[in-house]
């Protein structure tokens, strides 16, 4: 059944086969899934913020301004779906994560995982290692646009190489921890690495 979903659907351009990871089909589409409903945001000046704290020197929270006031850029690249989707040369616009790093106080040798807290109390989980990624950011445009509601205004975390469900939406917090802690897929089954290239979707595979 899979395979004729995926005749049907796969729109994969010729010569970017070398980009789709094994079990994916391609889609111009951005299909959106989530756990709970869509956050409705007012006043962002006022009632948003984005707080870190954790294994560094002293806990910080930006203000809505304050956090769109870091140096930011846009890349282009593939992101891919556990639910087997992949889309090509998507254009994303944030804090670049390595840049974030040097406006937050210094992070302390024992931090070596993150973890990403957004509304509703999901979390997503990631190893810094993992963030050092020139393409891993604090996104909240997509396309030159706002990110949409349903993607994660006003903003999420972005981790491209991974699959996509570690690109948490609706972002509030950073947690920097000195040991690995599973996030809300990952204690429901999903596998912790969350490679696509070995196709790591499930934590029995």
């Amino acid at each position: 059944m899979f395979e004729r979903f995926k005749q049907k659907h796969d729109r994969t351009p010729k010569g970017a086969t070398d980009r789709v990871p094994p079990g994916q089909y391609v889609t111009e589409k951005f299909p959106v899934l989530q756990y709970g409903s869509v956050p409705s945001y007012q006043a962002l000046e006022q009632t948003w913020d984005l707080r870190v704290w954790g294994e560094i020197e002293s806990p910080q929270t930006f203000s809505f301004a304050e956090f769109r006031a870091l140096p930011a850029i846009t890349i282009k690249t593939d992101i891919h779906c556990v639910t087997r989707w992949s889309k090509l040369d998507t254009t994303w616009t944030g804090v670049q994560f390595k840049e974030f790093l040097k406006h937050i106080p210094a992070l302390k040798p024992s931090a070596k995982f993150l973890l990403a807290h957004c509304e509703q109390g999901y979390t997503a989980n990631v190893p810094l290692e993992v963030m050092e990624d020139d393409e891993a950011m604090l996104a909240y445009k997509f396309e030159a646009q706002e990110l949409e509601p349903e993607h994660g205004f006003p903003l999420r975390l972005f981790v491209p190489h991974k699959y996509f469900w570690k690109s948490a939406k609706w972002l509030r917090g950073l947690e920097f921890l000195p040991e690995d802690k599973l996030g809300f897929w990952e204690r429901y089954g999903y596998n912790n690495h969350a490679d696509p290239w070995q196709e790591e979707r499930y934590s029995d595979e």
